[in-house]
C-alpha cells in the first residue's frame, strides 16, 4: 500500500511537471535575491522580493515580535526540517530530536510536550496543519516548499483566530508568479548516507499561474535506527480576475518512513551518542506516515477599501508508528475559513481593522498492536477521537496621530473532545469507555504601536491566551477516563522595538507571562508516553534579541540572543524552581563575507553557556556546549554550488531533553542514568548545487 501510494505521488509529480512544462515561463518572475535577513523592520529592505517585502510590510503593522523567513535565507545551506528554518528567529528554540522531529518552543510554548507539537500553530498558506484537537506534525513541514516562512509570536498570531501561548508559524507556498526561478533543479548529499534531489516549475499563461514542486530525500542518519527516507510533492494553481481577485488551489502529498533512535542517559549521549536506545532497535521504532491535503482559497476585493480572503480545506493522514506498541492511526480533517479586512478613516483618522472565522473539524482511528520486532502482533486497544474548534476573531488599529497607533482584539473560542474506546475479546487492558469536554473563552488583546521615524518602530502589547488540552494531554484510561487537566490559561506583556538605521538592523522584545495550569508533562519510563498535569502557577519571562551588522556590502555579522527565565511561582512540590528544557541564555553568531565574484564564506558558532535543568525539582542539568558550523557557495550564472559544515569539531553535546518529574527521593545519580537525553548530531559535511534556468 505504501509502496503504491509513493509511486502515485512520483508519478503525479512527473505528470504535472510535464504538463505544465509546455508553458510558456513566466512573464516577470522574480529575480533570485541573494537575501537572508529574517528581520521584520519599519523600512522593508529594498532588496526584498517583492512576495517577501509585501509579507514583511504587512507584519510591521504587528505591534509585536514577528519575523519572515525569505527562501533566500537558506537556499544556500542544508535545510531539513523546521529547526534549519527558524534557527535566526530571535526568541524561538527549535532543536533536531530525530530526522525532522523537532523540540519547537515559542516563549516557552510546549516546554513540557515530552513529543510532537503543541502550543504553537503550524500553518500551509493559513491553513492549519495542526490536527482539530491541536496536535501537529512537524513531519509535514519542507523548507524547500515555501516561498517565505511568517512567525507570529503568541498573541501577534490572532490573524489566524486562536490563542496559543505560542502563537503561529506560517509556510507560504510558491506560486508561478512569485517563485524564485521557472525553473529548478537541486540536488544534494553528504553525511550520513544522505541524498536529496529537489525541482520545481513556474509558469505564467494568461490569467492563470501554475507552480510545482517535489522533494526525494534518503539519509542513514548519524545514529543507529536512524534512517529517513521521504518523497513531497506540492502544486499552487490560481486564476486571476482582476487586481486582488483571485482563486487558488492548493494540493500536497508525501509519504515518510523515518526510524526512531530515541533518547539515551547523559552518559550514553556524551561518550556513545550513535548507539539507539536498545528497545528502540529491538522493536524498530518508527514514524511512517502518508499525507494527502488540499484547500481551495479566494481573495476578492469587494471595494476600494474593503478585501475578503477565505477557503475551504481538507487532509487525510495515515500513520504506521512502531513504539512501545505499533499505533496504527488515520485521520481526517476539514476546515473552513473567511475573513475581512478594511481600510479606512475613522473620524479623519487613519484605520484599519480585519475581522473573521475559523472552523475545524477532525475525526481519528486509532488502533493499537503488540510490537513484535516492528510488526503488528495482537490487537491491544481501539477508539475514535472526534474534535472541533472555533474560533471568532477581529482587530483594529486606529492612529490617534499619524505615527501613534492604538490596537485592541479579541478571540472567541469553542473546542470539543469525543473520545470512544472499545473493549477487545481477550484483552485485559482494552476497556469501553465514552468521554467528552467542551470548552469555550475570550480572548482580549491591546496594544500600541509607534513609528519613531520612517526606519524604527517601537510596540506594546497585553495578550491573554488560552489553550484547551488534545487528546493526548487527556491520557484517556479505563480507570479514570480522562485526566483531569483543564485548559491552560495566560497574561502575557510584551515591549519592544525594531528598525534599520545605517549598517544596522535590530529586533529586540522583552515579555512576561503569568500562566495558570500551565501543562506539563513528565516521562513515565522511557518506553510509554507522557503523562499531563496543570502547574498551579508559572512564569515565562525573557528577552529575544536580532542584530545584523553590515560592516561594509560584502561582509554581515548577525547576532540572535534569547533569555528565557520560565519557573513555577510558589509551586506546592517544586517551589520556584526552574523549569526544564529551554536553555536560560542561547546565543547565535554568524559572520558572512560575500566577495564580488560571486563566492561566500560564513562561519557561525551556536552557544548555550549554561543547560537546562532536566527535572523539576532541578537537581540535574543538561550539559553547556558550543558548536562551530561553516557555510560557504559560489554562484555564477544562475548555478550555485554550496557547502554546510556542522559541528566541525565533532562536539559530543545533547541538543534537547524529554523533562523529568521526580520523587524528592530521587538522586541525581538516577536522573542522569535516566533516558532523557537526546543527542546533537556529529560532524557533518553537506554539498548541493542548484540550477535556475
Amino acid at each position: 500500500m505504501t509502496f503504491k501510494f509513493r509511486r502515485a505521488l512520483l508519478l503525479g509529480a512527473a505528470g504535472l511537471c510535464l504538463g505544465f512544462a509546455a508553458l510558456p515561463p513566466a512573464a516577470g518572475a522574480e529575480d533570485q535575491t541573494r537575501l537572508d535577513s529574517v528581520l521584520v523592520t519599519a523600512r522593508p529592505d529594498p532588496e526584498d522580493p517583492p512576495a517577501v517585502a509585501q509579507a514583511r510590510k504587512r507584519l510591521s503593522e504587528t505591534p509585536g515580535a514577528v519575523a519572515v523567513i525569505s527562501s533566500e535565507a537558506y537556499a544556500n545551506r542544508f535545510a531539513v526540517g523546521l529547526n534549519d528554518t527558524v534557527r535566526d528567529v530571535p526568541g524561538v528554540y527549535a532543536q533536531k530530536k530525530f530526522a525532522e522531529d523537532t523540540r519547537l518552543s515559542i516563549r516557552g510554548s510546549g516546554i513540557g510536550n515530552s513529543s510532537h507539537n503543541r502550543g504553537t500553530l503550524l500553518a500551509q498558506d493559513g491553513v492549519p496543519l495542526n490536527e482539530a484537537d491541536g496536535y501537529g506534525d512537524f513531519q509535514l513541514i519542507d523548507p524547500l516548499l515555501a516561498r517565505y516562512t511568517e512567525v507570529y509570536k503568541g498573541g501577534n498570531a490572532l490573524r489566524f483566530g486562536g490563542a496559543l501561548l505560542g502563537g503561529a508559524i506560517n509556510f507560504v507556498t510558491p506560486t508561478g508568479k512569485t517563485a524564485g526561478a521557472d525553473n529548478l533543479l537541486r540536488v544534494e548529499g553528504g553525511s550520513f548516507g544522505t541524498a536529496r534531489v529537489h525541482g520545481e516549475i513556474a509558469r505564467r499563461s494568461g490569467d492563470t499561474d501554475v507552480f510545482v514542486g517535489a522533494t526525494l530525500l534518503n539519509a542513514d542518519g548519524w545514529r543507529q535506527q536512524s534512517n529517513s527516507s521521504t518523497a513531497r510533492l506540492s502544486a499552487n494553481i490560481g486564476h486571476s480576475f482582476g487586481q486582488d481577485r483571485e482563486v487558488r488551489l492548493y494540493v500536497s502529498g508525501a509519504d515518510l518512513k523515518q526510524q526512531i533512535a530515541g533518547a539515551l542517559t547523559q552518559s550514553q549521549a556524551l561518550n556513545s551518542p550513535t548507539k539507539a536506545t536498545a528497545a528502540n532497535l529491538a522493536n524498530n521504532y518508527g514514524r511512517n506516515m502518508r499525507n494527502a491535503r488540499a484547500s481551495l482559497q479566494t481573495t476578492w476585493r469587494l471595494s476600494e477599501t474593503a478585501v475578503f480572503e477565505g477557503g475551504v480545506h481538507g487532509a487525510w493522514r495515515d500513520l504506521d508508528h512502531p513504539i512501545f506498541q505499533i499505533v496504527d492511526q488515520e485521520s481526517r480533517n476539514f476546515g473552513a475559513f473567511g475573513r475581512l479586512d478594511w481600510t479606512g478613516q475613522i473620524a479623519g483618522h487613519e484605520a484599519d481593522l480585519f475581522a473573521g472565522v475559523s472552523y475545524r473539524i477532525g475525526d481519528l482511528d486509532a488502533r493499537q498492536w503488540l510490537n513484535l520486532r516492528g510488526s503488528k502482533g495482537a490487537a491491544q486497544a481501539f477508539s475514535r477521537q472526534n474534535a472541533e474548534a472555533l474560533d471568532v476573531f477581529a482587530e483594529g488599529r486606529f492612529f490617534v496621530t499619524p505615527r501613534v497607533a492604538l490596537v485592541a482584539g479579541a478571540t472567541y473560542g469553542t473546542a470539543q473532545r469525543d473520545y470512544r474506546a472499545y473493549k477487545l475479546p481477550g484483552v485485559a487492558t482494552s476497556f469501553d469507555l465514552a468521554a467528552s469536554r467542551d470548552h469555550d473563552w475570550l480572548a482580549p488583546r491591546i496594544g500600541l504601536l509607534f513609528q519613531v521615524d520612517q526606519d524604527s518602530q517601537m510596540f506594546a502589547n497585553l495578550t491573554r491566551s488560552v489553550e484547551p488540552p488534545n487528546f493526548g494531554a487527556y491520557s484517556p484510561s479505563a480507570a479514570a477516563g480522562f485526566a483531569s487537566v483543564v485548559p491552560q490559561k495566560a497574561w502575557t506583556g510584551e515591549i519592544g522595538a525594531r528598525g534599520r538605521k545605517g549598517a544596522f538592523a535590530w529586533d529586540i522584545a522583552a515579555y512576561r507571562a503569568e500562566i495558570e495550569g500551565e501543562l506539563l508533562s513528565f516521562v513515565v519510563d522511557p518506553a510509554h508516553p507522557a503523562a499531563t498535569f496543570n502547574a498551579d502557577e508559572t512564569v515565562h519571562q525573557g528577552v529575544e534579541a536580532g542584530l545584523d551588522w553590515r560592516f561594509s556590502k560584502r561582509v554581515r555579522l548577525r547576532h540572535t540572543y534569547a533569555w528565557s527565565d520560565f519557573h513555577f511561582e510558589g509551586d506546592a512540590q517544586y517551589g520556584d524552581n526552574a523549569l526544564p528544557v529551554v536553555p536560560e541564555h542561547l546565543y547565535r553568531a554568524e559572520l558572512k563575507y560575500e566577495h564580488p565574484a560571486g563566492w561566500f564564506v560564513a562561519p557561525a558558532i551556536e552557544w548555550s553557556p549554561r543547560g537546562p535543568f532536566i527535572d523539576y525539582r532541578n537537581k540535574v542539568r543538561s550539559p553547556d556546549y558550543a558548536i562551530a558550523s561553516l557555510g560557504a557557495g559560489y554562484t555564477r550564472d544562475g548555478v550555485t554550488v554550496f557547502l554546510d559544515a556542522r559541528n566541525l569539531l565533532d562536539k559530543r553535546y545533547v541538543a534537547t531533553v524529554n523533562p523529568l518529574a521526580n520523587p524528592a527521593s530521587v538522586t541525581a545519580a538516577t536522573i542522569e542514568n535516566t533516558a532523557a537525553f537526546w543527542p546533537g548530531d556529529g560532524r557533518g559535511v553537506f554539498v548541493g548545487v542548484s540550477g535556475k534556468f
